[in-house]
């Protein structure tokens, strides 16, 4: 309770005096001492009264002050465990984050090892490729290089020992004006029987002369790359045209044809003459190859397979396509076919250098001779 609002005493003064007293006329002396005593009696009544604080409220304040300092240490110690907690979570956040950084760089790590690894073996292998194509060029090119010189060194020595025996055999001989100049006598051509005689001279062919310019005009203008076996599916030039109708026309199937300086071009006119007489004969014809090696032999039945559409079942003894590395064997053949009633067509490879007089017995064979102006690109 605050002073102020304590109450204050005002009694108020009171005089009991009687009307004399009153009404009667008072002396001097008389009258201080009434002030006097009305002074008194106002300053008593002006006194307050001050209220007096139980000793009770003293331990309040105590308990209070007490609280109030738990409670300062309550918060002082969760603070204290905030702080923990939070370095606590840092830490392990941390930890996790440096783990998952631990484990992408080996990921990494084990990738780039891979690649370097994936790196390595293809360098390795393209080294080893670059060493091998560095030995075939050194064995090929050399080897076919060393081949040309030994071929051309022993023809050389050939026509140097056969004109030295010719002058030899030249100046051995007595000539005398008046011996009579014998002609030599004319060849005779062996005789063929009538299921081998096959209608292909100029004079003789004139009823399939219209239909065989057709075909190959067909093959030069209207190329089918997709067409059926056995019919020409490559681009047929004009150059490849006059050398096929020359074969046909002038020298009747039977003779050479200048090379086209690779095989390739050459087995591209075979494929057209055999498209032509499969188309004449059909399954009668039968075809020859003659090269004297296999390489060459797989060269041709690569080519004949690219040119004509056939597969592998299309070559061997009995089938349409039969390579030899020697002549004796296709001679062999050649009659067996005849004596068959089918029809034999000999190809001979521009690297067979000396062609059997049997060979040409036949009614149908191509030569490819080689351009003494060019020099071939593929004797090997």
């Amino acid at each position: 309770m605050n002073a102020d609002d304590s109450p204050t005493l005002k009694p108020e003064l009171t005089t009991d005096l009687p009307e004399d007293l009153v009404n009667s006329p008072l002396s001097v002396a008389e009258t201080s001492d009434i002030s006097t005593d009305v002074a008194k009696a106002e300053e008593e009544t002006n006194i307050i009264e001050v209220p007096v604080i139980p000793s009770s409220t003293v331990p309040s304040l105590d308990t209070q002050v007490q609280s109030l300092e738990q409670q300062k240490q309550t918060l002082i110690i969760e603070i204290e465990e905030l702080k923990a907690r939070k370095n606590q979570v840092i830490s392990e956040q941390t930890q996790e984050i440096q783990q998952a950084i631990s484990l992408m760089v080996k990921e990494g790590l084990k990738e780039l090892e891979q690649q370097k690894q994936a790196l390595e073996i293809a360098i390795e292998k393209l080294e080893r490729r670059r060493e091998r194509i560095k030995e075939e060029m050194r064995t090929t090119f050399a080897g076919v290089s060393q081949d040309l010189a030994i071929r051309v060194q022993g023809f050389k020595d050939y026509l140097v020992g056969s004109l030295q025996d010719l002058a030899a055999a030249a100046e051995q001989l007595e000539l005398s004006t008046n011996t009579p100049i014998i002609p030599p006598p004319e060849p005779i051509s062996p005789p063929l029987s009538s299921s081998s005689t096959i209608p292909l001279a100029p004079q003789q062919f004139e009823a399939q002369t219209r239909k065989i310019q057709r075909i190959l005009e067909q093959y030069r203008n209207n190329p089918d790359y997709y067409g059926p076996p056995w019919q020409l599916r490559r681009t047929f030039e004009p150059i490849h045209a006059e050398r096929v109708q020359d074969w046909f026309f002038s020298q009747g199937g039977r003779g050479s044809i200048r090379s086209m300086g690779t095989r390739l071009q050459n087995i591209l006119i075979a494929s057209s003459v055999i498209s032509v007489l499969n188309e004449l004969h059909g399954d009668r014809l039968r075809c020859l190859i003659l090269a004297n090696s296999p390489e060459r032999l797989g060269e041709w039945r690569r080519g004949l397979q690219d040119c004509l559409g056939i597969s592998r079942g299309d070559f061997g003894p009995e089938r349409g396509i039969v390579l030899f590395e020697s002549s004796d064997a296709l001679v062999l053949k050649a009659e067996r076919l005849l004596e068959d009633k089918l029809i034999p067509l000999v190809i001979i490879d521009e690297t067979e250098e000396q062609i059997e007089v049997s060979l040409l017995q036949f009614p149908l064979w191509l030569a490819f001779a080689r351009d003494p102006q060019q020099m071939s690109s593929y004797l090997y």
